[in-house]
């Protein structure tokens, strides 16, 4: 599986969910199944580096402000969300997080930002194909520490100051 097919993946499932990210897991293990357990992995692979890509402290200032407040495994879970997003909107706030303002057309914390179960997807599937659980996928872990200057997310005027376009959308 490529990056082309990876996302395409992720867009079908998505346009298919209504942008629900809970149906959208559902809609992608379904998919998945349709595969052999090497392209699972394939997606597994996509998945994860992403998910990797994205431990960036401005991500998760973001993520701060569109959630009021984000704890690790709720970062871990937007990071996921964001993915589920697709390629645009994936690849525009890795690349400047205060982009988001613009990328998304309107986020409801009650509903989004929570992509938990797209994390699992790749997993669900490869156990339910075969029987075992995926093997390691062979890349890099994270780091152990977001990529990028620091941020204390607890301090509204720092996170104003870094992502302002943000800040004026979802708190200003």
């Amino acid at each position: 599986m490529d990056e082309t097919e990876f996302w395409e993946l992720i867009d079908e499932t998505r346009e298919a969910a209504d942008g629900d990210p809970e149906e959208q897991a559902d809609l992608l293990v379904d998919r998945l199944l349709g595969l052999d357990p090497d392209m699972i992995l394939d997606f597994a692979r996509h998945f994860e580096a992403r998910y990797n890509r994205a431990y960036i402290w401005d991500l998760w200032g973001a993520a701060w402000i569109l959630l009021d407040g984000a704890s690790d495994d709720a970062f871990d879970f937007f990071r996921c969300w964001l993915i589920g997003q697709g390629r645009e909107v994936y690849e525009g706030a890795v690349h400047e997080p205060d982009a988001l303002a613009e990328l998304l057309d309107d986020f409801d914390e009650e509903f989004d930002g929570d992509g938990e179960e797209l994390g699992y997807a790749a997993d669900e599937a490869y156990e339910q194909l075969t029987g075992t659980i995926a093997p390691e996928l062979g890349i890099a872990p994270a780091p152990p520490e977001p990529a990028g200057t620091p941020v204390d997310l607890e301090n509204e005027r720092a996170l104003a100051e870094r992502l302002p376009r943000l800040w004026e959308r979802f708190k200003g």
